[in-house]
């Protein structure tokens, strides 16, 4: 995995801290102690803290929308009244949903956007070429890629090119641990691997 740093979207990490995502992936560090949590936009380090984990969706969306994206909370709450987030009755977190977070950025931010319940990674590439991006569900072990993937799914990455020679997806990583696994390049036979067939695309605006 090698990073590329002429993409023009920014990366962002759904933890306030990048330098501190290695250790909270890994249980060794209190999301609630994370010093930048302000930055995040929550109201309070319980609700960041609580929230931070779920939130790679509306990373993906966040730098999807560019250098004046609003902050990470804001887009959730964005998304938890277009019903792209939920709570259940045991207080449960689940999204990011496909179809209300496609109506959210489409009616709150005016971007062209689809959902693709069957989606290949040919499928992936046409629609790069088309000029689009491409929110992908994928494991988060992606991060790890000299590992043999231990599934797919559950995670999601925004794939904004292919690499220069073709053969591969320049992607976005909100828990990628360094930079290299943040902003990241990865064959397609490789990301297949981690890929569980699904997604959104969206139409940057120009």
């Amino acid at each position: 995995m090698t990073s590329c740093s002429t993409c023009p979207y920014p990366s962002h990490t759904q933890f306030a801290s990048a330098a501190l995502v290695g250790a909270i992936v890994a249980g060794e560090f209190d999301r609630a102690q994370d010093p930048a949590w302000r930055d995040s936009g929550a109201a309070t380090v319980e609700d960041y803290a609580r929230w931070c984990g779920h939130l790679c969706g509306a990373t993906c969306l966040r730098m999807a929308l560019g250098a004046d994206a609003p902050s990470l909370f804001e887009l959730r709450d964005g998304a938890l009244k277009f019903g792209a987030y939920t709570v259940d009755a045991e207080g449960e977190i689940h999204g990011m949903v496909y179809a209300p977070a496609v109506e959210y950025v489409r009616e709150a931010h005016g971007v062209e956007a689809q959902v693709h319940r069957e989606l290949t990674t040919d499928g992936i590439g046409e629609l790069l070429d088309a000029g689009r991006l491409v929110i992908a569900s994928v494991h988060y072990a992606i991060r790890r890629p000299h590992d043999p993937a231990p599934g797919r799914g559950g995670h999601l990455v925004l794939i904004t090119a292919r690499t220069p020679d073709g053969s591969g997806f320049h992607f976005h990583n909100p828990s990628g641990t360094d930079p290299a696994t943040r902003t990241a390049d990865l064959p397609v036979e490789r990301f297949a691997e981690y890929f569980a067939g699904r997604g959104m695309s969206l139409r940057p605006q120009p």
